[in-house]
């Protein structure tokens, strides 16, 4: 389907082109041998705007390109206008691109905004769970990196029922739990958490590597 991107990409122009070619006709020859290039133009203009362009962001994010991400969520003008589900993943793009430039107080905000529209209906089925799983993650995760170990543990525990993608997003959080009841001093928990972490095999070398290190010293904890 990869045809569509550059129809994605340009049918706002699309569209204004051939609303003035609807014009055109309509003058020349009226409005019903018009009427198809007014139905074509309205969709295309119409469908930038409740739409967006985020299709295309998905090979971006996949391929690590930020800054053709960038560019996609720059040229969305009114994200107001986007359907409930494309302004949540308008509003979770924004804040990964946030945390890739460590622009953290942005990020929050941006990810709020996501959990809001994901938690107040419209978004149905797994797939949307899952995000908003890994929504939650991600907020978690900015919690701690802010020293609130309490809302951090809140938001990832609420990922976790929500449901999370995969196996390294699963992993990630068990880690992140397990580092959250060691520092509470609640080492059995954190062991149980290590462990379900552990078994999931993550391949991530950043989590691979963190239980590497975890397990060093893990076993000499009490509990």
């Amino acid at each position: 389907m990869k045809w569509l991107n550059p129809i994605i990409k340009h049918r706002l122009w699309i569209g204004i082109v051939l609303l003035a070619l609807a014009v055109f006709t309509n003058i020349q020859a009226g409005f019903w041998p018009s009427f198809v290039l007014y139905l074509v133009a309205v969709i295309l203009i119409v469908g930038h705007f409740v739409f967006g362009p985020m299709r295309l962001i998905q090979e971006h994010m996949e391929t690590g390109n930020m800054e053709g991400a960038k560019k996609v969520i720059d040229s969305i003008w009114f994200p107001a206008l986007l359907i409930k589900p494309i302004r949540s993943v308008y509003y979770t793009v924004k804040g990964n691109l946030d945390m890739a430039n460590q622009n953290y107080d942005s990020a929050e905000i941006n990810l709020k905004k996501s959990q809001q529209l994901m938690s107040g209906g419209g978004l149905l089925g797994d797939q949307m769970k899952q995000a908003e799983g890994a929504n939650k993650l991600q907020l978690g995760m900015l919690a701690m990196q802010k020293g609130d170990m309490k809302q951090a543990e809140s938001y990832i525990r609420g990922a976790i029922r929500a449901g999370l993608p995969d196996k390294e997003n699963q992993a990630a959080a068990f880690l992140q739990l397990s580092s959250i009841m060691i520092n509470k001093r609640e080492f059995k928990a954190g062991k149980d958490f290590f462990r379900k972490a552990k078994a999931l095999k993550p391949t991530t070398p950043q989590l691979a590597d963190q239980i590497k290190q975890m397990e060093k010293y893990i076993s000499r904890m009490p509990g």
